[in-house]
């Protein structure tokens, strides 16, 4: 019988030449070399590759500091006054003593018109006055004359009554003179208009030279008043027992413009409605600011902020470390040996910038803020550094 030496070298073709049992035989006996040269190379190659190169991360320091008790909306600024400038006569303008846009104060000459109608008639009014007081003194003389005749019967009852009724009627004949003294002094006073608020005024609907009507729907200029200012925003009604409870104290608000926190401005809820929208479920607040620089503008719409109190020593994360999965809230800490490791948190509030931990970490933590997409538990990372990081600290 022919036997094969296992350790002689065996080609594929002379391997098939066997019998299909010496064949199986043949190769039981490889089997053992084979696995010995796989291991042997797989691990060649994982000496050469290293392992799986650290994830690039950003980091952030969780800390403990004294955080605002706060929740946030969307709010429209509203001026504190809008009054439309229209005039109380007819006539011809004359003058406009401001320009488009410009700040007015309460009382300042806005418009001349022609006063010399007006002049005229208060004129025709004096001398009417006039007439009828000489007219009067007249009859008061004579009733006082007739009055000492009729006792001596030298004239009747009835031409004495007749003189009483005269200088009674000419009294009343002289307080109607006297009114339409008083409203064509009126009419003429209403030739200059002046600002009823200060603010800014906006454009102009009518030129000198053109003729203005009475109380015309379209005013001459429209004014709003801008220092202080009004931002009004609708909040959800679960916030207003919060509200009512410390509006005697004052409650702050700040409103940012699009455009970041260096137009931040700072004032002081005014108003709370007086009814909860049943549509909406809201309900509707004001907020007063000096806006000294009118920052704010009518019509703007800001991200307001009420801040009801403080609450000292919190833990705070940025916001972007906080992430969701399946068994909830969880972030990525940085341990001494460049291992990225889950840890569930639980948070009080949280808004686009920060939150506010209720427990899971501890200040002075280290927490990924960017790259957690590629992170698993255990995973080493690099952390970023520069300019082009994106490192946030809360």
């Amino acid at each position: 019988m022919t036997t094969t030496n296992s350790t002689m070298p065996i080609s594929a073709r002379s391997l098939c030449r066997l019998s299909p049992p010496r064949r199986l035989r043949v190769a039981t006996l490889l089997l053992p070399a084979l696995a010995a040269l796989a291991a042997s190379c797989g691990g060649n190659g994982a000496a050469t590759r290293g392992g799986p190169p650290p994830v690039p991360v950003t980091v952030a320091q969780v800390v403990q500091k004294t955080v605002p008790l706060s929740f946030r909306a969307i709010g429209h600024v509203e001026p504190i006054a809008t009054v439309a400038v229209k005039a109380r006569i007819g006539g011809e303008l004359l003058k406009v003593s401001f320009t488009e846009g410009q700040n007015v104060a309460a009382g300042a000459t806005l418009f001349a018109i022609d006063p010399r109608p007006y002049e005229a008639a208060l004129a025709q009014a004096e001398a009417g006055l006039a007439r009828n007081r000489a007219l009067l003194a007249k009859a008061d003389a004579d009733a006082t004359r007739y009055a000492g005749l009729v006792t001596q019967d030298y004239v009747t009852k009835e031409q004495y009554d007749q003189i009483v009724a005269n200088a009674a009627a000419l009294r009343a004949t002289l307080a109607a003179d006297q009114a339409n003294v008083d409203n064509a002094r009126l009419n003429l006073g209403y030739c200059t208009i002046t600002a009823p608020v200060s603010g800014r005024t906006g454009a102009l609907s009518v030129k000198v030279g053109n003729l203005v009507k009475a109380n015309d729907d379209k005013p001459l200029v429209t004014i709003n008043q801008t220092r202080p200012i009004y931002v009004a925003f609708p909040v959800p009604a679960q916030f207003l027992p919060a509200l009512t409870s410390r509006r005697e104290d004052g409650i702050k608000v700040s409103a940012t413009l699009p455009g970041g926190e260096s137009t931040t401005q700072e004032g002081v809820l005014s108003f709370i409605d007086n009814a909860v929208d049943p549509g909406s479920g809201t309900i509707l607040l004001k907020a007063t600011f000096p806006n000294q620089e009118e920052a704010l503008w009518p019509g703007q719409f800001v991200d307001v902020t009420v801040i009801l109190g403080e609450e000292p020593n919190r833990v705070v994360a940025p916001a972007p470390a906080v992430q969701t999965g399946q068994q909830g809230l969880y972030v990525f800490v940085i341990k001494d040996d460049d291992t990225a490791e889950m840890w569930p948190v639980q948070v009080a509030r949280i808004d686009d910038r920060e939150a506010v931990i209720a427990s899971g970490l501890t200040a002075g933590e280290t927490v990924v803020t960017d790259g957690q997409l590629r992170l698993v538990p255990g995973a080493k990372v690099a952390v970023k550094t520069g300019a082009g990081s994106g490192e946030k600290q809360p």
